[in-house]
C-alpha cells in the first residue's frame, strides 16, 4: 500500500510536468541526443556504424522490471549513482507498476526521464504464449522499409569513358547513379528477431553474375535469432556481432566514445549476441552462435565463414612458386568499376570464439574470458610501408582476454586486458563515479601496443582501431540543478610508433567542455569548445622535404546552440560553429551558421534548414547532424564556401503506412569543379533526393 501511495503522490505533483512533455513515448529527438553522445563531430569515426548500433538499442527498448546494470549502462543516459538509486528502489518496492513511478526514485529528475523514455518498457509478460509462428504474424513489431537516393548531378563515373593513347577506354562505374535499400524485420523484445537487408550503392549494377560473385542487389544480410529458450540465453542464425568486455576482442554494438556525454561513454557494456541488420559490408560474422546460462555462468560459442572483399594477388613464394596473397581488404563495400568489381569476396576469413562469464548473485561483480581465432583463405601480405611494419601478416591469428567489472554503490569500476599471437598487448581500466548526486567523474588508462592485432575491436580510445596508442581520461560532469550542466573532458594519449601521415613516434592531447542552460522544456542553450592537438608530417606543405619531421596541428572548435519550441507545431534551432587549424607556422579558420525551421502536424512532420558556411582549407571543415528520413544518419564534412539547405517531410498515410522525402543541395561560390577522380562533378551544386516507405504489419 505504501507504494500505491507514493506513486499517487508523485502523480499528482508532475502532472503540469508531464502535459509538457515535448515528444511522444517512444520517440526520441535523435538530434539532441548525438549532440550530447558526439558533441564535436571527429572525421575519424564511423557514425553509420554507431548509429546502427543506437538503432538496434532503440528497436530492442529494454524492460525495467527485468532489467540488470549492463544493459542500463549500455544506454549511455544513466549515471552510477541513477543506476543504484534505481536498482535500490526496485529492490526495495518492486516491480515498478508504471513509467511515471521513475519520477519516485531519487536523482531521477524529468530531464533523464525524457531522455530514457524512448529505451525502456514496462512489460510483466514472462512466458511466450502461443507458437513461434503465431508470435512472429501478430507481433506488432513487424515492418518493412524501402528507400531511393540519388545526387542528380552527373558524376564523371557516369559519363562515356575516355580512349588512352595505347587505345584503351578510361574506367567508368558500370551501373546507375540510383542508391536501392531495404530493410524487412519481424521481432519481438528478448523472444525473437528475423531479418533482411538489402543494398545497392551508385554507380553499382543491378546484375545477376555468378563468376562475379553479383546476385542483383549488390549486399544482402539477413539473420534469425531467438532469446531465452530455457537456458538459451540467444541462438542467432546468419550475420549477426558480438559484445563482451570493454571491445578488445569482441567490440560490437553502440560505442561513442569521447563527447559531450564524459561520463557513461567511457565504459562497455557486455551484452552478448546481437542480431547485425546493416548494411555496411564488414564488421559482422556470418554463421551461427549460441549463448547458455548455466546458473551465475553464461558460455556462449560462435563460428563464422564470410566472404570478404580484398585485392588478391599473385606472389613468388620460397620455393619460387606462384602463391596467392591478400595485399589489402577492402572496407568501402563499393562495387562499381572493373577493378572494384573484381575484389568482391575474393577472400574468404573463417573465424571461431568463444565467451565465458561470470556474474555474482548480487549483480555487483562479472569476470569474464574472450577467445577468438580468425583465418584468411589466403596469406596477409601488406605492401610494405614505414609505418606500418608492425600491422598483422600471416594467414590467421588468435585473440585472448580477461575482463571484470565490479560496481559499488556509487562506484563502477572495469578493466580488460588481451594478448595476440603476435605477442601484443592491449589493456583497459577504468572507473566511473558519482562523488556527489551533482558531480560525476570518469577516469580511463589504456595501452594498445603497436603490435596488437584485433579484428573485430572497437575499445576506447583516439584511432579507430585499438593499436599503437596509450592515453589516459578524464571526465567531469557537474549539474546542480535542473537548468545548468557542464561538462569537461581531458585525454593525453601517446602513438609509441609511426602512423599514417606521422613518420614518428608522437603524442597529443584534447580537451572539451560545454555548458548547457535549459530554462524550460521549450528552451535548450548550450555553447561549447574543444581543443586537439596531433602531430603529423610537415612534408605535405611546400619548402618541407623530409617525410619524418612533424608538428603539432592545433585545432580549436567552437559551438554555441539554440533549440525553441515556439508552441506544440512550431520550433527553432540557430547553431554557430566555427575552428581555427595552426600547423606548420600557418593559421587557417572556417565556420557555418545554420537555422532551422521544424514543424509537427501529427500525420505531417516538416523540417528544414539553411547553412552558410566559409573554410579556409579541408582541415577547417565543418561538420553538422542533419535530420534525414528514419533510420538515415547525416553529418556531412561542410568545407570551402556556399550555402547548404534541405526539407525533409513525414506523412502517415494510415497507421500501416509512412512516407518520408527530403531534398537536399549545396551550392559552391568558390568552385566551378566539385570533388575528383570518377566523383567529379562539373559546376558548383551537389542535388541529393530521398524517398522512403515503411509498411508496418498488423497495425
Amino acid at each position: 500500500m505504501r507504494k500505491e501511495w507514493i506513486i499517487l503522490l508523485v502523480l499528482l505533483i508532475q502532472l503540469d510536468s508531464l502535459q509538457a512533455q515535448t515528444y511522444k513515448k517512444g520517440e526520441i529527438d535523435m538530434e539532441n541526443f548525438i549532440e550530447d553522445l558526439f558533441g564535436m563531430q571527429r572525421e575519424e569515426e564511423d557514425y553509420e556504424e554507431l548509429y546502427e548500433g543506437l538503432l538496434q538499442v532503440l528497436l530492442n527498448p529494454i524492460n525495467l522490471n527485468k532489467v540488470g546494470t549492463e544493459e542500463l549502462k549500455s544506454l549511455y543516459v544513466l549515471t552510477p549513482s541513477q543506476i543504484h538509486q534505481f536498482l535500490l528502489y526496485r529492490k526495495n518496492f518492486g516491480n515498478l507498476l508504471s513509467l511515471y513511478e521513475l519520477q519516485a526514485i531519487p536523482e531521477f529528475d524529468l530531464e533523464t526521464i525524457y531522455k530514457i523514455l524512448p529505451f525502456v518498457v514496462i512489460d510483466e509478460r514472462t512466458v511466450q504464449r502461443g507458437s513461434l509462428w503465431s508470435r512472429m504474424s501478430e507481433t506488432k513489431d513487424a515492418y518493412f522499409i524501402f528507400r531511393h537516393r540519388r545526387v542528380w548531378e552527373t558524376r564523371r563515373g557516369f559519363t562515356l569513358p575516355d580512349t588512352l593513347i595505347n587505345g584503351n577506354l578510361t574506367s567508368r562505374y558500370q551501373g546507375d547513379p540510383n542508391s536501392l535499400y531495404g530493410r524487412f524485420r519481424i521481432q519481438q523484445g528478448k523472444d525473437f528477431s528475423l531479418g533482411l537487408t538489402f543494398d545497392k550503392d551508385p554507380g553499382e549494377e543491378f546484375i545477376w553474375d555468378p563468376p562475379s560473385n553479383r546476385y542483383g542487389f549488390n549486399f544482402l544480410s539477413y539473420h534469425f535469432t531467438l532469446f531465452n529458450r530455457g537456458n538459451w540465453k540467444a541462438i542467432s542464425i546468419g550475420d549477426y556481432q558480438l559484445q563482451f568486455g570493454q571491445g578488445l576482442v569482441f567490440g560490437a554494438g553502440f560505442a561513442p566514445g569521447k563527447g559531450a556525454e564524459t561520463i557513461t561513454t567511457v565504459r562497455r557494456s557486455s551484452l552478448g549476441i546481437r542480431p547485425y541488420t546493416a548494411a555496411l559490408e564488414f564488421g559482422y560474422f556470418r554463421g551461427v552462435a549460441a549463448s547458455k546460462q548455466l546458473g551465475p555462468v553464461q558460455i556462449t560459442l560462435m563460428a563464422s565463414n564470410a566472404p570478404k572483399d580484398a585485392n588478391v594477388q599473385l606472389a613468388m613464394d620460397s620455393l619460387e612458386q606462384d602463391q596467392a596473397i591478400i595485399t589489402s581488404l577492402q572496407r568501402s563495400g563499393l562495387h562499381r568499376t572493373p577493378t572494384e568489381i573484381s575484389y568482391k569476396n575474393q577472400a574468404r576469413e573463417k573465424n571461431l570464439g568463444a565467451n565465458i562469464q561470470f556474474t555474482s548473485l548480487n549483480k555487483r561483480l562479472q569476470i569474464g574470458g574472450n577467445s577468438l581465432y580468425t583465418e584468411f583463405s589466403q596469406p596477409f601480405i601488406r605492401t610494405p610501408r614505414v609505418y606500418n611494419q608492425f600491422e598483422f601478416y600471416g594467414q590467421s591469428n588468435q585473440i585472448h582476454s580477461l575482463y571484470f567489472s565490479y560496481n559499488f554503490q556509487n562506484y563502477y569500476f572495469f578493466g580488460e586486458s588481451a594478448i595476440s599471437s603476435s605477442g601484443g598487448m592491449g589493456t583497459i581500466l577504468g572507473m566511473m563515479s558519482s562523488l556527489h548526486p551533482t558531480l560525476a567523474f570518469s577516469l580511463l588508462y589504456r595501452n594498445y601496443q603497436r603490435n596488437f592485432h584485433s579484428f573485430y575491436g572497437n575499445a576506447f580510445g583516439e584511432g579507430s582501431r585499438p593499436i599503437n596508442e596509450k592515453g589516459i581520461y578524464m571526465g567531469l560532469n557537474f549539474r546542480p540543478n535542473q537548468k545548468y550542466n557542464w561538462s569537461f573532458y581531458y585525454d593525453r594519449f601517446e602513438f609509441p610508433w609511426l602512423r599514417f601521415r606521422a613518420y614518428a613516434p608522437s603524442w597529443g592531447k584534447e580537451w572539451f567542455s560545454r555548458f548547457t542552460y535549459t530554462p524550460s522544456r521549450k528552451t535548450l542553450i548550450f555553447f561549447q569548445l574543444r581543443q586537439e592537438s596531433k602531430a603529423r608530417n610537415l612534408s605535405e606543405y611546400p619548402g618541407y622535404q623530409s617525410p619524418y619531421i612533424m608538428d603539432q596541428g592545433i585545432k580549436t572548435n567552437f559551438a554555441f546552440n539554440l533549440d525553441q519550441k515556439l508552441d506544440n507545431t512550431w520550433s527553432i534551432k540557430s547553431r554557430v560553429n566555427s575552428s581555427t587549424f595552426q600547423f606548420g607556422g600557418n593559421l587557417s579558420k572556417g565556420f557555418a551558421i545554420s537555422q532551422d525551421l521544424n514543424a509537427d502536424f501529427n500525420q505531417w512532420r516538416f523540417s528544414s534548414r539553411i547553412v552558410l558556411f566559409d573554410t579556409d582549407d579541408f582541415d577547417n571543415r565543418q561538420f553538422i547532424y542533419e535530420r534525414n528520413v528514419l533510420w538515415l544518419f547525416s553529418i556531412p564534412a561542410l568545407h570551402g564556401q556556399g550555402m547548404r539547405y534541405y526539407f525533409l517531410t513525414q506523412y502517415r498515410l494510415s497507421p500501416k503506412l509512412t512516407f518520408w522525402a527530403r531534398f537536399a543541395r549545396t551550392i559552391f561560390t568558390d568552385r566551378e569543379v566539385i570533388g575528383s577522380g570518377l566523383q567529379q562533378i562539373s559546376g558548383n551544386a551537389v542535388t541529393e533526393t530521398t524517398f522512403q516507405l515503411r509498411y508496418q504489419f498488423n497495425r
